[in-house]
């Protein structure tokens, strides 16, 4: 069989209100922004990015066979007669309104999600779920931004039956256009946490921000709200005054719609029962950790609202794996034996800092091996950081973490408050770590690699797999 293509050429063209300049192809397989992932087929979007003016790849992506590039009237007379292409006024603008004309084709059940933490892992687990039960589109990484947003919705086949967005913010007032372009018929909050606050006077101003994606509801749609988070009164006022047809709580809350009973919490996995409105369910989860339950939750509520089955998605739960850089697990032959690397790399905030931690702290040694950390400063926090990150010394200590290694000025104050025994080593900067810690792992260790990603972490986690070959899995 056959599939459709993503776009026909006129509808695409017609979708952005575009000029077409060249052969409008018949169809269009793909949506590009970046010529080193582009598929022959793809319509290319010259959209301008933080370093570089997609133009400057216009005529590699045409040259790559993109069935389309779309460039703005200023380029116009440079790619004359070089191939099919389509002229907008501004191409981000462009994409924003194919990506509008989509959401408005689709017949789908629609999700978006933000949240301080934990959105990008309650996209994937919903991704996971529902596509067992329908076909379902999600981004493929954190697209979550002013251009990730359109992208992944011009990318959304018509003929999906769900559709899971993320949102995401660094600033105020940059999640409701997002959410509008989305339009969800059920939107999750995952939490609210001191995450960006360089940018926000309070976190009730960050709980306002994300509460603003229930706004965008459709009308009649479905807010789902954390119970457990001090701010969950704001979240549900916010939601009361939207188009919200229905709230929907989770969390530990003896108040909540979808509440937590128990969990048992492994290094691996974890096993839950909660009561999802008022049916009881029992669930295995793939992916460790005790915010991961929660989110879950969230996930189950989410399903639930979309008309989903709930016993399938329960039971869909238990192949949920972490991803890379949120929590991914790998075997390594060290020098001396094998070791475990956990790559928590991708991003870090004091919450979810401490469920690394946490984590790491039920994680099984063997022999003589330790728990390491390996952390980097937390970024965007405003004058709270240095406290946020001496404060972390506590939950290094109770969870019984036998040596941190930590990098950046933030992390310097969690180092020195630390007893001496659990200093293992500091550096300014991640490069300079990072010789450190390929030197201190041995057999029996199992070591967390986190931070932010501005701190620069990801690659301590590169040098280390490409030092220490993998384990097979049957060994």
């Amino acid at each position: 069989m056959i599939s459709a293509p993503l776009w026909s050429g006129e509808a695409l063209v017609a979708a952005m209100g575009a000029r077409a300049a060249g052969a409008v192809p018949p169809a269009v397989t793909g949506i590009s922004i970046d010529t080193r992932t582009l598929e022959p087929g793809d319509a290319f979007f010259a959209i301008t990015g933080e370093a570089r003016d997609g133009h400057e790849f216009v005529a590699g992506a045409l040259a790559k066979g993109a069935a389309l590039a779309v460039i703005d009237e200023a380029h116009e007379a440079q790619f004359a007669g070089t191939g099919a292409c389509a002229v907008v006024p501004d191409v981000l603008k462009a994409m924003e309104q194919a990506g509008m004309a989509r959401r408005a084709e689709l017949n789908a059940r629609v999700v978006a999600v933000t949240g301080s933490v934990g959105k990008t892992g309650t996209k994937e687990a919903l991704r996971l779920v529902l596509s067992r039960q329908g076909q379902t589109h999600a981004p493929v990484a954190s697209y979550n931004n002013h251009w990730g947003v359109p992208l992944t919705l011009c990318r959304t086949p018509s003929s999906v039956a769900y559709a899971v967005y993320e949102i995401g913010m660094s600033n105020p007032g940059e999640i409701l256009p997002l959410a509008k372009l989305v339009t969800p018929d059920v939107a999750v909050v995952t939490t609210v946490q001191p995450v960006h606050l360089a940018a926000f006077d309070s976190i009730e101003g960050i709980a306002e921000e994300k509460g603003s994606i229930f706004k965008a509801l459709k009308p009649g749609g479905t807010a789902i709200v954390n119970a457990d988070i001090p701010q969950a009164a704001l979240l549900r006022e916010i939601a009361e005054a939207s188009p919200a047809g229905r709230i929907i709580s989770f969390g530990e809350s003896a108040h909540a719609d979808v509440r937590l009973i128990s969990c048992a919490l492994r290094p691996d996995v974890s096993t839950v029962d909660a009561v999802v409105l008022g049916q009881p369910v029992t669930y295995r989860l793939g992916s460790p950790g005790k915010h991961i339950v929660l989110n879950s939750l969230a996930v189950l509520a989410a399903v639930t609202a979309t008309g989903a089955d709930l016993a399938l998605a329960a039971l869909s739960l238990g192949d949920l794996k972490p991803p890379a850089g949120r929590g991914a697990h790998q075997t390594l032959h060290g020098p001396s034996g094998a070791f475990t690397l956990i790559d928590e790399s991708y991003n870090g905030n004091p919450a979810s800092m401490r469920a690394a931690i946490e984590n790491l702290g039920r994680m099984p040694v063997a022999g003589r091996g330790r728990r390491v950390a390996v952390l980097g400063d937390m970024l965007e926090l405003g004058p709270s950081a240095p406290q946020l990150h001496k404060d972390l010394a506590r939950v290094v200590v109770e969870n019984g973490i036998d040596k941190v290694f930590a990098c950046g000025p933030l992390m310097r104050g969690l180092y020195d408050s630390l007893p001496s025994a659990l200093r293992g080593a500091y550096a300014g900067q991640a490069s300079g770590l990072e010789p450190l810690v390929l030197d201190a792992v041995r057999a029996g260790d199992v070591v967390t690699v986190k931070g932010s990603l501005g701190s620069r972490m990801g690659p301590i986690v590169k040098a280390v797999v490409a030092r220490f070959p993998a384990v097979p899995a049957d060994d």
